[in-house]
Formats: C-alpha cells, sequence, structure tokens
C-alpha cells in the first residue's frame, strides 16, 4: 500500500513593490548613467538639487540662529573713548565679545570670520557668519582710518579693522551691549553665564547638600546670576560638592555594620 504525501500548497511570496526613488540625488545619477540622456536636463536637475539643498540649509540657519538668541548674554562695556583726557563714553571691546561670543556660536554650529580690503581713503571690514549645514550670511561697513591721537598708519588702520569688527559682528548676532553708572562712575557689569550653562550649575546644585545650596545662594543668587568669568571655578566647585553628599548619603551608618 502506497501512501501519498500531500504537501500544503507553497504560497507564492509576492514581494512587495519597491519604490523608485524619486530623490533628486537618485535620478541625477540614473541620468548620468543614462547614454541618452540631454546635457541640458542633466544640468537643470543638478541646479534644482543645488537649490533644495541651499533651501535646507538656510532652514537649518535660521531655526539654530533663533535658538542660539537666547543663550547670547549682554556684553559688558569695559572699554572706554577718551578724548583729550576727559571720557566720552564706553563700549564693548572686541576682544570681550569675542570671549563672550566664541563659545556660544561652537554649540550651535556657527563660526565667524573677517575679510578686510583696502579701499580708496579707507578700508571694508566684512563679517561672515557660518553655519555647518552650509549657509552663510555677511555685513560690510566701510570705515575712514582712524588717525584719531596721533595714530601712525598702521595704528589707524588696526583701530579701524577692530571697530569694523566690533560693529558687523553685533550686526550679524544681535548682539547688546550694557553699562551702568553708580554715583557717577563706571561701574563694570558682568557678562553672566549662559542659560545653557546656568541650567548645567542647576542640575549639580540639586544634588548638594542644604548646607551648600545656602552658601551657593549667599554668594551667586541662583545659577542664571553667575559670572561668565568664574563659570569653570563655580562648576568644580559644585561638582565636588555634589560628589561630597552623594558619597555621604550613600556611606553605611557604622553602627550597623
Amino acid at each position: 500500500m502506497s501512501s501519498t504525501i500531500i504537501l500544503p500548497e507553497q504560497r507564492r511570496q509576492v514581494a512587495a513593490p519597491v519604490p523608485a526613488d524619486s530623490s533628486i540625488l537618485a535620478v541625477i545619477s540614473r541620468a548620468a548613467t543614462d547614454p541618452t540622456c540631454d546635457i541640458d536636463k542633466l544640468e537643470r536637475l543638478m541646479a534644482m538639487h543645488e537649490r533644495m539643498q541651499a533651501r535646507d540649509a538656510e532652514a537649518e540657519f535660521n531655526a539654530a540662529m533663533a535658538a542660539m538668541q537666547s543663550d547670547i548674554p549682554s556684553i559688558a562695556e569695559r572699554g572706554a573713548i577718551v578724548v583729550n583726557g576727559q571720557k566720552r563714553s564706553d563700549y564693548a571691546t572686541f576682544e570681550d565679545i569675542n570671549d563672550v561670543i566664541k563659545p556660544i556660536l561652537q554649540i550651535h554650529g556657527f563660526a565667524i570670520t573677517f575679510k578686510v580690503e583696502n579701499t580708496p581713503g579707507g578700508l571694508s571690514v566684512t563679517g561672515i557668519l557660518m553655519h555647518r549645514a552650509g549657509h552663510r550670511e555677511s555685513t560690510t561697513m566701510l570705515l575712514p582710518l582712524d588717525t584719531s591721537g596721533s595714530k601712525n598708519a598702521v595704528q589707524a588702520v588696526g583701530s579701524s579693522t577692530s571697530y569694523g569688527k566690533r560693529y558687523v559682528m553685533s550686526a550679524l548676532l544681535n548682539l547688546t551691549t550694557r553699562g551702568e553708572d553708580d554715583d557717577g562712575h563706571a561701574a563694570v557689569p558682568k557678562a553672566t553665564v549662559t542659560s545653557l550653562q546656568a541650567t548645567q550649575l542647576a542640575n549639580l546644585l540639586e544634588r548638594c547638600s542644604d548646607r551648600a545650596k545656602a552658601a551657593f545662594a549667599n554668594i551667586h543668587g541662583s545659577p542664571a546670576e553667575v559670572e561668565k568669568s568664574a563659570f569653570d571655578q563655580v562648576l568644580g566647585m559644585l561638582s565636588k560638592s555634589a560628589k561630597q553628599n552623594e558619597t555621604a548619603q550613600g556611606a553605611p551608618d557604622a553602627n550597623h555594620q
């Protein structure tokens, strides 16, 4: 007696259709390998791709710029314009602006560079703000040479260049400066930490003891009021205090060993 083993009907597996890659790069790739493709058509596709890239890069630039604005503090006015021995006004120096702005630019993917060119009777300073996505914005300021105060030719160029850098940087980043007057004497306001740094300090402070929190409040007030120049020192002290507090809380009671 022969027995027949009937196998279940084998189902045909229908592969899901693979959608054609409609990205512009795929279209360009296929067009480039097609010997019948018209060169003009290929160039139009490349131009379309470049426009799309530029649009996306600009959108990333704008979003990063909007996010960065809340992290940029007011810059302290430490410089002074003195005429005939009398101080006329205060201003934020390029060095102070650069010290505050550089780490913030890096966090948000920006970099700034300058181009200085000679012009008839002076020079032009161009500030170029670049973002890692590829988009950039620039602004230019035309300046005469600053020959005030018996400056020589080299000093005049240096003074005008520094002045131009300050102003184009302020224009590109929407910077504000501030100064205070205390009983007729110009006080030097201190730049405070950014919102990101304040959050970092606040998180560490939460891990510290009540005594450490009280001492911090007595010295600095709130994390947002910590001076920019003291950030590294305060960060180190809070890190050490938080670690000590967590170690003390986690240590076993000697009476129960």
